[in-house]
């Protein structure tokens, strides 16, 4: 079975924390928060080099990808594609083949969980081990607790 992991990118990046970095950087790197970072090492320990983080602005992100400047859009819950078209989400999907994948484990909040499938349809199973957290604090604490315990959600 192939697996996929779907990360959200974030507000906070290089450029806000780093006020003397200029010029692009590694998807991998450009996002600086913590539920990010947590949310990338969960990715890295558990799923290997499959995953992708999803930006509203670029669509989805290989870790190696280029994040040319600092922005500032995001998915909204009256329009979750604001910035990126559906198709433009599908076809990116398509080019950097992530249509292969048997099954996707999104975190992030219900912004994702509505684009995601969308994207990729029925086919894949899919896995929101984030779901029923009331809030960032309790999400990030369930992502530390499975880091520190080496087993996934």
């Amino acid at each position: 079975m192939k697996r996929l992991c779907i990360i959200p990118c974030g507000s906070r990046k290089i450029w806000d924390t780093q006020p003397d970095f200029t010029g692009p950087a590694a998807a991998r790197h450009t996002y600086t928060g913590t539920f990010h970072r947590l949310c990338q090492a969960y990715a890295r320990q558990f799923f290997g080099e499959d995953w992708v983080i999803l930006s509203a602005k670029h669509g989805f992100l290989r870790p190696e990808d280029i994040v040319p400047e600092n922005y500032d859009v995001r998915f909204t819950s009256s329009n979750p594609l604001r910035d990126v078209s559906l198709e433009a989400f599908i076809e990116q999907a398509k080019a950097k083949g992530l249509t292969g994948y048997d099954d996707i484990t999104i975190l992030g909040g219900k912004k994702y969980t509505v684009v995601v499938p969308a994207v990729f349809g029925d086919a894949p199973a899919y896995h929101t081990p984030l779901k029923g957290c009331t809030g960032i604090g309790f999400m990030q604490q369930r992502l530390n607790q499975a880091l520190a315990q080496g087993r996934e959600l």
